[in-house]
Parts: C-alpha cells; sequence; structure tokens
C-alpha cells in the first residue's frame, strides 16, 4: 500500500509499483496492479484495502492466507540458481548472511538502511 500510495504521489524513488513482489499478493488472489492502484487512488485507507482485496478476485480462506503467507515469509532466493548471484550481492552490501536471510528481512533491512541515510 505504502509503495502504491508513494508511485500515486510521485515519491515512489527507485521502488517501483507492481513489481515481482507485489504480483506475489496480486497473483495470489487474482487481483490486478493497475486495479489495485486505482483504490488507492481513491484514497482509501489501509482497512478499506484489505476490505477490497478480501472482496475481490479469488476468494481464499485464512487457512488459505496462512500457509500462503509463511510460504512468502520464508522465501529465500539465495537457493534460487537465478536469484543467488543478485541476492548474494544484495546481502553483501547490507552486510547479511544470504544462506540466512529471507527475502522480507533482506527487505526490511535494506529499508532501515537506506532510509537511515536520508
Amino acid at each position: 500500500m505504502d509503495k502504491g500510495r508513494a508511485t500515486l504521489a510521485g515519491k515512489a524513488g527507485e521502488y517501483h509499483f507492481d513489481c515481482p513482489v507485489d504480483n506475489m499478493l496480486f497473483s495470489f488472489k487474482g487481483v490486478k496492479g493497475d486495479d489495485f492502484k486505482k483504490v488507492l487512488a481513491a484514497g482509501t485507507a489501509d482497512a478499506g484495502v484489505v476490505a477490497w482485496l478480501n472482496a475481490q478476485g479469488t476468494k481464499k480462506s485464512p487457512e488459505e492466507i496462512e500457509a500462503w503467507s509463511e510460504q512468502v515469509e520464508g522465501l529465500h532466493p539465495y537457493g534460487n540458481p537465478g536469484q543467488k548471484d543478485w541476492f548474494g550481492g544484495e546481502c553483501a552490501r547490507l552486510k547479511l548472511d544470504p544462506a540466512k536471510t529471507a527475502l522480507f528481512d533482506y527487505l526490511e533491512e535494506d529499508d532501515r538502511q537506506t532510509f537511515a541515510r536520508k
């Protein structure tokens, strides 16, 4: 939501809305990034965006949502041959161990370090 709102405000910087990470959620729910962005552009608060997601696309049970969330939170790009070099370099830049770092832990640390410099 924050990245979409920053994109709409022209303040996303190097971040890209509707990227592969965003599309993990959009694909899971069967919605399109453009439709999600329209909800944000309407000024919908976070709770309203969540309600919209729950009402749109593919219906998901609480168990399906929890299983998907656990799967996504546990992604380790270093174990993927196509992402290993990129992820290893990114983790080195942030002083993280790529073999022990999950994707979202990397993203959180990248944000922490990036915004600490500004």
